[in-house]
């Protein structure tokens, strides 16, 4: 494989893998990677794929994977991978904070934890980048639309949950810009497409409402994982190279 190929890698948790959006090829990341024209004829032509059809792509990404799963496990493989990547995205934190659920003294933690554990991946993924690779980060979605509406997600109640992600996005997008990483606006682009648009705890992956964009309350279903493509494609259009790559 020549070392000039294009390579995307992608990491983090279930925002970016194809496991709820009706299988391989599917999920934001893949789509980003290689559109689905059948299911998304207006995404046809933009892809990496289409703008180099040399482009390799490595899922590192995994279903329930914390800040944790990235520092000890997804960047030794990272670090394994014999082509240098030209793109990295990246969709991490929102387990971390859900682990924390209904204490806010501890979510407060967590988020803390969560830059911290980003600070220290960001640089040895850049470390690893091709000359021009790019990193992107995206920020977590609130399926709850900002209602808060807990009971309605089949919840206990939390009266700070929506500030808490609010305070984990701002922390991500804070350490982003730190580091010279780009931010796909994930959370802003699904706002009104959890709650206001139906039941996010819906199973299907494929539902008849393309407004829907959730299933399995937090995980982004077939028309959800376009739009974390589409967060990422955007913030792709926009990032300048990484500094010092």
């Amino acid at each position: 494989m020549a070392d000039a190929a294009a390579h995307y890698v992608a990491l983090g948790d279930s925002i970016s893998i194809d496991d709820y959006s009706g299988g391989p090829g599917r999920g934001g990341a893949s789509l980003l990677f290689a559109n689905r024209d059948d299911d998304f004829p207006e995404w046809r032509g933009r892809d990496l794929r289409t703008a180099d059809p040399s482009t390799v792509f490595s899922l590192l990404a995994t279903d329930g994977a914390t800040t944790r799963t990235l520092l000890d496990t997804q960047l030794a493989r990272f670090a394994q991978l014999r082509l240098r990547p030209t793109l990295v995205t990246m969709s991490i934190g929102g387990n971390d904070l859900l682990g924390a659920y209904g204490d806010t003294a501890a979510a407060r933690q967590v988020i803390t934890r969560v830059q911290t554990a980003l600070a220290h991946a960001l640089p040895q993924i850049a470390g690893r980048l091709a000359p021009s690779g790019r990193i992107i980060v995206g920020t977590v979605y609130d399926p709850s639309d900002g209602t808060g509406d807990a009971a309605r997600l089949g919840l206990p109640p939390w009266a700070e949950a929506v500030a808490m992600i609010e305070e984990l996005n701002d922390g991500l997008r804070a350490v982003a810009a730190q580091h010279g990483a780009a931010v796909a606006e994930i959370a802003d682009l699904f706002h009104g497409h959890g709650l206001l648009a139906g039941d996010p705890a819906r199973r299907e992956p494929r539902p008849a409402e393309r407004s829907l964009w959730f299933c399995d309350l937090i995980e982004p279903n077939a028309w959800g994982a376009s739009a974390v493509r589409a967060a990422f494609w955007t913030a792709l259009q926009a990032v300048a190279p990484t500094p010092g790559q």
